[in-house]
């Protein structure tokens, strides 16, 4: 028990000697730092010190060099101030002296104005005593001097005005000329159709003469029969194993053909025999009507047609026009409208069907009075075929169709018609073309000689030198060209040259 007592003060009182020196440490470590910081705040001021008076130094510095600027400056524009006020000052005392002589010059035009319109008053009664002494040398008066000059004047413009219009007619016909002949020469080698060299002759061959006899029956039966049935002349006369069929209908007269052939290759032949055969050949030529028909439709691509139109195509077949047979015009026409239109930028469909069609009223010239192509185009109206197509066809022999389309088809059928092969001519018409050709030309003022070349493809005009000069032959030519256009028919273009030559000749002795 006193042991424990003894322990525990001991302890408490190590613990009070321990507090005591860690309290006395305590107090020494307090006093170090105080004496540390005191040395730290001590520093600190004395560079706060230092850098105060390195800034106020920088300051004053500073605020020196800008006054200086600042200085420097004022001095510079008060410089600047000065000079403007210079060159105002010479301004202005060059403007007073611009003013002053301003001043002086407008007097002296006020002066010289009055001085000029004295001359001019004098001038006036000069030049009006002039004129009345030149109209009483001359005889005439001024109005009438002034009518020479403009007669004078007027006839000089008009020898201008044609010789600029020979040039520029000339430059134009050259272009156009050169475009026409891309366009058509592009258009007839796509074509390249065949020569037609077919002519219009309906004869059957026979075996014999033998078979002559039999044609014309007992009494002439046979021969009666057939002329009835077919509404042909059948002919028979000396030329040898051969007999004609003469109609103005072609497809009468095809029919006719192959209802003889018939006849001949079988043998028998009586009257019943003959209407069974003419029966099956109008069957047959009906069908192939049809077809040829469906074939240039199919051919030239053109859609959209009333059968009966078709029909109509189909029997130009047997239609020939100066040996061309019209179908295979019509065809050409078609495919050659259209080059010709997609080259020129018109409606391709409208020239190739009025190409196609624009000789329909062939087929029905022989049943209705008028000319093809006014029967053509009313046909084609009834069958609802469009204005614009009627218009190509009615217009291809007119010289002003009504639009693109139908120059376009004028323009094919011409190039078609005209082109070598295509057409067989008499010689006793291709004299009277000819002669008519040259007639035209001489009935003008002034032709001495003319001669038709080229088949009549063009003509050569001679005039008299001393009543034709340059422009007028160019005149004349021009004026030949719109009288053949106006009183012939011909196919294609016909060329007019007139030519002035004058000789002068001499002798040396």
């Amino acid at each position: 028990m006193l042991n424990t007592v003894i322990t525990i003060i001991a302890v408490l009182i190590g613990l009070g000697a321990g507090a005591l020196v860690g309290f006395y440490w305590k107090k020494i470590v307090n006093r170090r730092r105080l004496h540390e910081a005191h040395e730290d705040a001590e520093l600190l001021k004395s560079e706060a010190h230092e850098s105060k008076r390195a800034i106020i130094i920088e300051a004053k510095e500073e605020s020196l060099r800008i006054r200086t600027a600042t200085e420097s400056e004022l001095r510079e524009q008060r410089s600047e101030i000065k000079d403007s006020e210079r060159r105002l000052s010479k301004r202005e005392e060059q403007l007073d002296r611009r003013n002053h002589n301003l001043e002086i010059r407008e007097k002296t035009w006020h002066s010289k104005e009055k001085d000029l319109e004295l001359v001019r008053n004098e001038v006036d009664e000069v030049l009006k005593k002039q004129l009345e002494l030149l109209e009483n040398l001359a005889g005439i008066s001024n109005q009438e001097a002034e009518s020479l000059l403009l007669e004078k004047a007027s006839e000089e413009i008009q020898h201008e005005v044609t010789r600029r219009y020979r040039d520029y007619e000339e430059r134009i016909r050259e272009e156009a000329e050169d475009k026409a002949k891309s366009i058509i020469g592009q258009a007839i080698h796509r074509l390249a159709s065949d020569v037609v060299s077919e002519m219009t002759i309906a004869s059957v061959s026979l075996p014999s003469d033998d078979m002559k006899g039999r044609l014309i029956g007992r009494e002439g039966r046979n021969i009666r029969a057939i002329e009835k049935a077919t509404g042909v002349d059948l002919i028979i006369d000396d030329t040898p194993e051969q007999v004609t069929l003469s109609c103005f209908d072609p497809v009468r007269r095809e029919i006719a053909k192959m209802a003889v052939s018939k006849l001949v290759a079988d043998g028998r032949i009586h009257p019943a025999r003959i209407e069974d055969i003419v029966s099956k050949s109008e069957k047959e030529i009906s069908a192939n009507i049809w077809k040829s028909g469906e074939d240039a439709v199919f051919e030239t691509g053109v859609r959209g047609l009333h059968p009966e139109i078709v029909k109509l195509l189909g029997k130009l077949k047997y239609r020939y026009s100066y040996g061309e047979n019209v179908l295979l015009h019509s065809i050409e026409v078609g495919n050659l409208a259209a080059m010709i239109a997609s080259e020129l930028g018109a409606n391709v469909k409208t020239a190739k069907t009025g190409g196609l069609l624009h000789d329909l009223g062939k087929a029905l010239s022989h049943e209705i009075e008028g000319g093809h192509a006014k029967i053509g185009a009313d046909v084609a109206a009834k069958y609802k075929v469009s204005k614009a197509i009627c218009d190509c066809i009615a217009d291809h022999h007119d010289d002003e169709p009504r639009s693109v389309e139908g120059f376009v088809v004028a323009a094919a059928d011409a190039i078609s018609a005209a082109r070598p092969g295509a057409r067989s001519d008499t010689l006793e018409h291709y004299i009277e073309r000819i002669e008519a050709l040259e007639d035209v030309a001489t009935g003008f003022e002034g032709v001495e000689k003319c001669y038709a070349i080229q088949a009549g493809r063009e003509i050569r005009v001679l005039v008299k030198p001393d009543n034709v000069d340059d422009l007028m032959a160019s005149e004349l030519a021009r004026k030949i060209a719109n009288k053949i256009e106006e009183t012939l028919v011909y196919p294609g273009q016909i060329k007019v040259t007139v030519i002035r030559e004058s000789r002068s000749i001499e002798l040396a002795q």
